[in-house]
């Protein structure tokens, strides 16, 4: 079977769900479509490089998440994922773009360092996404105290979006990095970012003191 946008179109807004939309909206997100339903059409569709690009090309939210889930990172130079996270819209679009795509690009650490000090927070939030998973997973040519030196400055006054990605990065130095860990509880604690954020039972509060002291103890 062939798949087209305007069958796929249609598949897709026969998943909306004015409950969900309700509720996504409230975080930006400007769709109503089951995630786990969209990930079910993405599977059968499969890996599309060409089609990924016409799904984009409508602007549609739902067509955008599908295809990103159907590209290939590799299909992508530099500056078409940084256009793509430009013109994205969708919170979920930029989200899935920077985890799926970005920090999956041969393109990741040129594209952090563009993305890293740009006047819009959107951006700037997806420089430290990738930052942050750099800490995690391959610190090497990291500056990891200037990078808390920045936090430190900025994140108790960032935008929300921006914020959030620089506490994660906070707390990511803090797990993987023994040497830096005091400094990084410390930098949290006094600046008290996402202390009161309400985290549902049995989940890890996003508070960078207790998120880092919680994975810390699971490592040994």
């Amino acid at each position: 079977m062939t798949e087209t946008v305007p069958a796929l179109l249609a598949e897709l807004e026969a998943l909306e769900d004015p409950k969900m939309r309700a509720v996504n909206e409230r975080h930006g997100d400007d769709h109503g479509v089951n995630l786990s339903r969209l990930r079910a059409v993405a599977k059968r569709v499969k890996t599309d490089p060409e089609l990924a690009r016409e799904l984009w090309a409508t602007g549609e939210t739902p067509a955008r998440l599908l295809a990103l889930l159907i590209s290939r990172p590799t299909q992508y130079s530099a500056d078409e994922i940084d256009a793509m996270l430009r013109e994205a819209r969708a919170p979920k679009v930029r989200d899935w773009l920077t985890n799926y795509i970005a920090k999956k690009s041969r393109h990741l650490e040129q594209l952090r360092l563009r993305w890293l000090d740009d006047d819009d927070p959107h951006v700037a939030a997806a420089g430290w996404a990738l930052t942050g998973f750099r800490a995690q997973k391959d610190a090497s040519g990291l500056d990891l105290a200037a990078l808390l030196d920045t936090i430190e400055a900025e994140m108790r006054d960032a935008p929300a979006p921006l914020q959030w990605e620089m506490n994660s990065t906070l707390a990511y130095i803090g797990i993987a990095h023994p040497g830096q860990r005091a400094r990084a509880l410390a930098i949290g604690e006094r600046l008290g970012v996402l202390k009161d954020y309400p985290t549902p039972p049995n989940c890890t509060s996003p508070y960078a003191p207790i998120w880092i002291t919680e994975m810390v103890s699971r490592q040994g």
